[in-house]
């Protein structure tokens, strides 16, 4: 579905990823390990399109999206879920959730459906409908941001660490809804610190070290790579510590 070939983004002067390439099939998990500053959120960006490479390729579903603009890659179903979950807090639940669906703004009926459809999903955002997001808890604007990327009904779910700050009740619950989103249909590429969650979600993983992909394989594979283990998920990470 997705492929990334020796791609190379900067910041100004400043390389922020060397030569990475990856690739996620249809109906898969990949997560994408690494820490702070290895370039996992540019990862994402660079695929929505909100950075642009200063070269290598980015194919989706067969076509050359590199110098797609970020709104275009939307509409052929790419979903980024950012850090820190920026809902639009003077907006209502369902507000937000329609925003999401702007790719049927032309079919007010699909919108209601699919919004129906995410109350479903999240039935705490049902009960919160015409509340402002802004007074949402951490967990529930999670969920709304979830929800507010389904709206697009992508083929591609990128998330960019969804556990962030959240209790773990509440995470346990967000990689759940991670695993029925993608048992749907929908492919995810997963940026996440929680190494225990990724890799127990997962199919495959790949593990970025400043900018350079170091190690990749089966989410088994990863886990009984010391290498992988101690100097970049640290020697606590798969006990979830």
């Amino acid at each position: 579905m997705l492929t990334l070939a020796n791609l190379n983004v900067k910041y100004g002067a400043i390389p922020a990823l060397h030569d990475i390439s990856l690739h996620i099939d249809r109906y898969e998990i990949v997560a994408l390990l690494g820490a702070n500053g290895a370039g996992k959120s540019t990862t994402l960006r660079a695929i929505a399109g909100v950075l642009h490479p200063r070269s290598g390729t980015i194919s989706f579903c067969g076509r050359d999206v590199t110098r797609v603009p970020s709104h275009d890659r939307s509409l052929l179903g790419i979903a980024l879920v950012p850090e820190g979950r920026r809902v639009f807090p003077f907006l209502t639940v369902r507000e937000n959730l329609e925003l999401g669906g702007f790719k049927h703004r032309k079919e007010p009926a699909k919108v209601r459906s699919l919004v129906d459809l995410m109350f479903d999903m999240f039935p705490q955002l049902r009960e919160r409908a015409s509340q402002n997001a802004g007074t949402l808890s951490g967990g529930e604007q999670q969920m709304l941001v979830l929800g507010r990327a389904m709206m697009s009904e992508p083929q591609l779910l990128c998330l960019d660490e969804p556990s962030l700050g959240l209790a773990p009740i509440v995470v346990r619950d967000i990689f759940k809804t991670i695993r029925s989103i993608n048992s749907a249909g929908t492919s995810v590429l997963l940026v996440e610190q929680n190494a225990r969650y990724a890799l127990s979600t997962a199919n495959r993983g790949y593990v970025l070290q400043t900018g350079t992909i170091i190690a990749s394989g089966s989410c088994e594979e990863l886990q009984q790579d010391s290498r992988v283990r101690e100097a970049y998920l640290g020697r606590n990470a798969l006990a979830g510590t």
